[in-house]
């Protein structure tokens, strides 16, 4: 498994708009670079370019998605780091034969779709209390047009 990058940050929020009023000051942004709604992710996002890395805002859609029962159990605060990967399904093969558990979508897939990629959450439990994610996402974004 090849990891590029650190791919993006996430913060759980529990208001996105109040949030971005904090963050935006910091960051030197007036607006996210991407927002955008993750339907079966059930999160609505205010994502931020900063040096090559995601910087990324998360309020869940809904008081069942896994934003408010993180917010639920932990508060607001970093829920994921990211690793940018060669392959997702490589990356999810070469590491489940190390005994890394994956969580499954709600129809048991562990490869998710987002845009023209795919990722996958290792669970927590092996990696310090992290939510590790694996993404293959090719960073359109930051070429030169």
């Amino acid at each position: 498994m090849n990891i590029n990058k650190i791919d993006h940050i996430c913060i759980a929020v529990k208001n996105l708009d109040e949030a971005r009023k904090k963050w935006e000051p910091i960051l030197g942004k007036p607006k996210p670079d991407d927002p955008y709604v993750d339907v079966p992710e059930k999160i609505r996002v205010a994502r931020y370019w900063l040096g090559g890395v995601g910087f990324e805002l998360m309020e869940s859609t809904s008081p069942d998605g896994d934003v408010a029962k993180y917010i639920e159990k932990n508060g607001e605060g970093v829920m994921l780091i990211s690793l940018n990967v060669d392959s997702t399904r490589e990356a999810v093969d070469e590491l489940s034969k190390k005994d890394y558990p994956f969580i499954p979508d709600s129809s048991g897939e562990i490869a998710r779709p987002f845009r023209n990629c795919e990722f996958a959450f290792i669970h927590p439990k092996k990696v310090n209390g992290v939510l590790l994610e694996l993404i293959d996402y090719k960073w359109d974004e930051l070429k030169e047009k």
